[in-house]
């Protein structure tokens, strides 16, 4: 395996001299810079990212820990994340905490030892984990991701979660519904807590009275959304409309009533959150709030590099606009 030292020797200059042609530490004629990197190609010479990154305190590489990768959601909001950071010449690694604040607690600790130049982070529940407190006060740069953790003033990039709620609510207000069941996240997730208060002002708003009995909790799974619906189907006075505010608990809410021989929408009106390939070819096709993950990741590495780069030092919270696509589903 070739070494600066053979670089330097094929080129025909000092180590120093190659050492600032690969990390621009020093101005370098055009022709001798030219001479290094013909040797480095010829060498087939990979520079030691480790000490590098020991010299310079720059690793190039972003940190993202998910709160769950089996979700799209999720995955395409890292794979815009990828985008900006592969063009700005990052990396990233990339944790699940599965919704576990001590998976998340190791993840976090884990990437600040391994000095990320940044991390993007969507916390579990309502952020309370240790490790995302020290976080805060570490001095690491970091952007929340379509969640973010409450008490801490930190960059942030979310989807508009209240108007997406309160556009859902207000259209099967509209079709005529007044006992809408809300499937809602995780107790105390912004996410859950900004999607409830859109439902809520959509009926405030229609002067229907609140059932707290239709309010339930999914835990932004397939299986909360089955075991929510099972619940709501159960009700002395069950909805005529079922409002899923995640992905994977619409899955679960359609399995339930698919299993209950309900039809859709004559036997209840159906809105989920996400608008993925699936619900466009459901039968009959599901009406969503659609959001953008691709961009929430890609605007939040570029948020994340205005920090590196220093050009910014207030924390600039983001809002990703959403949208209500009617099918056939309401």
């Amino acid at each position: 395996m070739a070494t600066i030292k053979d670089v330097a020797r094929l080129a025909g200059v000092s180590v120093a001299t190659v050492s600032h042609v690969i990390n621009g530490t020093r101005p370098v004629s055009p022709e001798t810079a030219a001479k290094v990197w013909k040797a480095i190609k010829e060498l087939d010479y990979y520079p030691n990212a480790v000490a590098r990154s020991l010299r310079t305190r720059v690793t190039h590489v972003i940190g993202v820990v998910v709160s769950d990768i089996t979700n799209p959601f999720f995955a395409t909001l890292v794979r815009g994340a990828e985008d900006a950071a592969i063009e700005a010449g990052y990396s990233l690694i990339v944790c699940n905490s599965d919704e576990d604040l001590g998976k998340e607690d190791l993840y976090v600790n884990m990437l600040r030892r391994r000095r990320m130049d940044g991390l993007l982070i969507a916390p579990v529940r309502d952020g309370a984990s240790p490790a995302v407190r020290e976080l805060s006060q570490s001095g690491m740069p970091f952007v929340f991701v379509d969640r973010k953790a409450k008490g801490i003033e930190a960059d942030a990039v979310l989807s508009d979660n209240f108007r997406g709620a309160y556009l859902a609510t207000n259209h099967l207000i509209e079709r005529g519904h007044e006992r809408i069941g809300v499937v809602l996240g995780i107790p105390g997730a912004t996410t859950t807590e900004e999607r409830y208060a859109g439902y809520r002002t959509a009926l405030e708003e229609a002067g229907i009275e609140e059932d707290r009995e239709l309010v339930v909790f999914g835990e932004y799974r397939a299986s909360g959304g089955y075991r929510c619906t099972r619940e709501l189907l159960a009700r002395r006075r069950p909805p005529t409309a079922i409002f899923s505010t995640n992905n994977l608990m619409t899955l679960g809410v359609l399995k339930a009533l698919f299993a209950a021989g309900i039809r859709i929408p004559r036997g209840m009106a159906v809105i989920g959150f996400d608008d993925l390939e699936w619900a466009e070819m459901a039968q009959p096709p599901l009406t969503v709030v659609t959001q953008r993950p691709y961009e929430i990741g890609n605007r939040a590495v570029k948020l994340l590099l205005e920090r590196l780069g220093g050009r910014r030092d207030e924390p600039r919270e983001i809002r990703v606009p959403v949208d209500l696509i009617v099918r056939g589903s309401t």
